[in-house]
């Protein structure tokens, strides 16, 4: 498999999820770092859904790239490590003010109050 980097978009297979988690085969944006993505078999991963139902959260971020079929949201509430096994095909990649916004929706959906501070500051 290629080398991922962070900031891309890959479909990947969940497999069953169980309750409210994302389950199937469904868009996925890499979140792990670099390094840890060209060392690691496993990285680090958030759903991404198509979904328009989905109620607004600070945990959600809309993004658009020529890629997906459809405006698509990134929730940074349903993150997850997953061995790259998982990973399908590529689809994609965020631009960097793109990034910078789901960086700040990470540090809400795990209560990083220090960073909080300096994202929004």
């Amino acid at each position: 498999m290629k080398e991922i980097k962070r900031g891309e978009i890959y479909s990947a297979d969940f497999g069953v999820g169980f309750g409210s988690e994302q389950g199937g085969v469904r868009p996925v944006l890499i979140l792990q770092n670099n390094t840890g993505n060209k060392h690691s078999p496993t990285t680090i991963v958030a759903a991404i859904t198509g979904r328009k139902t989905k109620a607004a959260l600070p945990t959600h971020v809309a993004i658009i790239t020529s890629g997906l079929k459809t405006e698509s949201t990134v929730l940074l509430e349903q993150i997850r490590t997953i061995d790259k096994a998982r990973l399908g095909e590529y689809i994609g990649r965020l631009d960097s003010k793109t990034l910078a916004t789901v960086d700040r929706a990470i540090v809400v959906s795990l209560g990083i109050k220090y960073l909080e501070g300096l994202l929004n500051g």
